[in-house]
């Protein structure tokens, strides 16, 4: 079975967000998946499995299987045109625990249609903010994850969280981020609890910041940077229940599975 490692949001070989593409007849054990997952050791691993009207699509990270990822499905449905799996005017279409989604080319850049996650506003737990040794200007939460707003880019470089902390906080993961100078707004995904220190770049957490940055700067149509150590750059664009994620995505490694 043939093993595809792709970076994800970035055109340039280690950088962006590194994630294992296999394409399988059909699902196997679920501890299985979750082995390859931890030995491949990377923030997810995307199973495809062919069904009738497009892709079964599932998500693991080493430590567990999660119910929507940005960047292993932007992996996924480039190795999909790639490997001649899809024409490149075909949509890839994804059958997931989050529903239907989708995935077309727009030039050199991938389009995701995803479900929007707003964040309603609360009162941070004195825990998070302990972890995040921040001020929040603006506090909320997801199904997913915690939304913080700070005051500026350089807090968001700058952040550096309690993990031990972190693992306490009742959600996927927390999410940081401030106004930009060079994009509209910047951000980091910090998420111990799936196994996942810090991510390089989360598409689904701008299933959140982007119907959140939308309302705030009245635009519906954003530019973003992830600032982790590999960083990566998205397009955004929030149209009601829905966001539209553009990355680019290059294949760096392909291999054969023996075990």
């Amino acid at each position: 079975m043939k093993i595809y490692q792709v970076d994800a949001f970035t055109s340039k070989p280690f950088k962006g967000n590194p994630a294992a593409v296999y394409i399988l007849e059909g699902y196997p054990d679920k501890q299985w998946m979750l082995d390859v997952a931890s030995e491949m050791n990377l923030s997810e691993t995307a199973f495809i499995a062919p069904v009738r009207e497009g892709f079964n699509l599932r998500w693991f990270t080493p430590h567990s299987e999660v119910d929507l990822c940005g960047h292993a499905t932007l992996a996924s449905a480039h190795i999909l045109w790639e490997r001649g799996y899809l024409r490149r005017d075909e949509t890839a279409v994804f059958h997931t625990k989050s529903g239907s989604l989708s995935a077309i080319t727009h030039g050199d850049w991938i389009q995701l249609n995803f479900p929007a996650t707003p964040a309603r506003e609360i009162e941070p737990p004195e825990e998070l903010i302990a972890a995040l040794n921040v001020q929040p200007i603006y506090a909320g939460k997801t199904i997913f994850d915690y939304l913080i707003e700070v005051d500026s880019e350089d807090i968001v470089l700058n952040i550096s969280p309690d993990f031990t902390r972190l693992l306490k906080m009742d959600a996927r993961g927390v999410i940081v981020t401030a106004k930009s100078e060079e994009y509209d707004f910047v951000s980091r995904f910090f998420a111990p609890r799936v196994g996942v220190p810090e991510d390089p770049v989360t598409g689904s957490s701008h299933c959140c910041l982007a119907p959140y940055w939308s309302l705030k700067l009245c635009k519906n149509r954003m530019t973003a940077y992830q600032a982790s150590a590999r960083g990566g750059e998205l397009i955004l664009r929030a149209d009601g229940d829905r966001v539209f994620i553009e990355g680019q995505a290059i294949t760096v490694m392909v291999g054969d599975l023996l075990g």
